[in-house]
């Protein structure tokens, strides 16, 4: 890849018109994977389907018969949806043996009908399950954003995918956001990052965490891609333009609940000045309290969180075996608190999270739109993490703390960058819509972007 990264829309361009052929676009993107300084980011490189794939578009390019916007566009993958003829090891040593996968996951299938050229597999945080994307088996991704000489972490749990995009490597890469695993690599990294809906693609193929909150989406240069990933995601060609409202017609309302408790004050500053530009552009924005979302976490301390005990229930045999000491012990360690949700506790937490859900949504206008600080501080360094169990589990939980509502509310969300905090690192602007509200949350950020810069 260039210097400068590009976006799909720009490759797209140069692609359908013939000023770049897929193969050589293929060839440089490898070709750069191979020589970038940090080997953490891919787990695996693609090289022979790679060049077979882009070797097929090139013939249809050349030969009139496009599939589309897409044809040609290099992608990357997180290590846990399946690539046929690799084992899928979901960032973990332990099942680096594992059978391999005899066909790809459904969206690995769908956007290679689209003409993407799959490259590789890039890390992640074990089993997807930390918010900070430190990874001990497979090495931490640098954060491309920090200072010099320093080592800040990439968020997690896309830690790789957040990172081949924010370093220029790849145009897109494909994550899951259980707690927040897409928004937060976006906004520690300063690119783009959609969560969509749950259940708004085919989960078949894809190494799962919660399955109650386990959602898909793009880490990307910008919200016009991340809405031609999505299109294609679900099987439909991508727009050629994605339909903007204007300024005027977004009603946006910060939430006054949880959200900014305790965040630094270059996030609010940056935050707010973003406000202040969307306000003066013609927005209608509004500020509420949401009782909800300390309801929420009232309820996690009471019954347990939905994620620890799903990630129990599915990891009970490894974290009970032999099979613990190839762990992560801070995964292990997080995993077996949910041993301790009785049944009862977990089938309350559902019901009462259709309840909040319910009563989230009617405190909600027609068309309104949530805005927030992505995360309440930007990536701090990775060492200190290391060092001390205590702090990498306080800095966890408050890395997860603003994006799990969207899960546990069941939102889409797309998180933007809007300048820098402390130390010069991204911050993060996240757009969020209740449920099912994907296609409009996606056109609001467009306009959003734009008038951000």
């Amino acid at each position: 890849m260039p210097t400068e990264p590009r976006s799909i829309a720009q490759l797209s361009v140069l692609l359908q018109s013939g000023a770049l052929d897929p193969v050589a676009l293929a060839e440089e993107t490898l070709a750069a994977i191979g020589a970038h300084a940090d080997a953490a980011i891919f787990t695996y490189v693609l090289e022979d389907r790679a060049k077979a794939e882009a070797e097929a578009s090139r013939r249809r390019l050349r030969g009139g018969r496009s599939l589309g916007l897409l044809d040609g566009v290099p992608i990357a993958w997180k290590d846990l949806f399946d690539i046929t003829g690799l084992p899928t090891t979901a960032g973990s040593r332990i099942l680096k043996d594992s059978a391999p996968a005899d066909r790809d996951a459904a969206v690995v299938r769908a956007l290679a009908g689209a003409g993407m050229v799959s490259v590789g597999r890039v890390n992640m945080s074990e089993f997807a399950f930390s918010g900070l994307g430190i990874n001990p088996h497979y090495g931490t991704p640098r954060n491309p954003a920090s200072p010099a000489g320093e080592h800040r972490i990439p968020g997690g749990s896309s830690s790789g995918s957040g990172v081949a995009v924010a370093a220029g490597l790849v145009p897109v890469s494909i994550g899951t956001d259980t707690g927040g695993s897409v928004r937060i690599p976006a906004a520690f990294n300063g690119i783009v990052g959609y969560k969509a809906t749950r259940g708004r693609y085919s989960m078949e193929g894809v190494f799962p965490l919660a399955r109650s909150l386990d959602s898909l989406g793009p880490l990307c240069r910008t919200a016009q891609d991340a809405a031609w990933i999505d299109a294609a995601m679900r099987g439909f060609p991508a727009a050629s333009a994605l339909p903007r409202p204007s300024p005027a017609d977004l009603s946006l309302v910060v939430p006054e609940t949880v959200f900014f408790d305790g965040a630094e004050p270059e996030v609010v500053a940056a935050f707010e000045a973003s406000v202040e530009r969307l306000a003066r552009a013609g927005a209608r924005i509004r500020r509420q309290a949401f009782p909800e979302f300390s309801a929420l976490f009232d309820l996690m301390a009471r019954k347990g969180a939905l994620v620890t005990a799903e990630a129990f229930a599915l990891h009970r045999a490894r974290i009970t075996g032999p099979a613990a000491a190839g762990m992560d012990p801070r995964v292990v360690k997080r995993t077996l608190l949910g041993e301790k949700i009785s049944l009862a506790d977990y089938l309350e937490t559902l019901a009462e999270r259709e309840r909040l859900i319910a009563a989230f949504e009617q405190r909600l206008g027609p068309g309104e739109m949530l805005i927030s600080p992505t995360l309440p501080h930007v990536a701090p360094p990775v060492e200190p993490l290391l060092e001390e169990e205590d702090l990498f589990f306080q800095v966890n939980g408050k890395t997860l703390r603003n994006t799990l509502i969207g899960n546990f509310l069941d939102w889409c969300g797309v998180s933007l960058p809007c300048g820098t905090g402390a130390d010069a690192m991204p911050v993060g602007f996240l757009l969020s819509g209740p449920r099912g509200s994907d296609e409009r949350v996606l056109a609001a950020a467009a306009t959003v972007e734009g008038l951000l810069g």
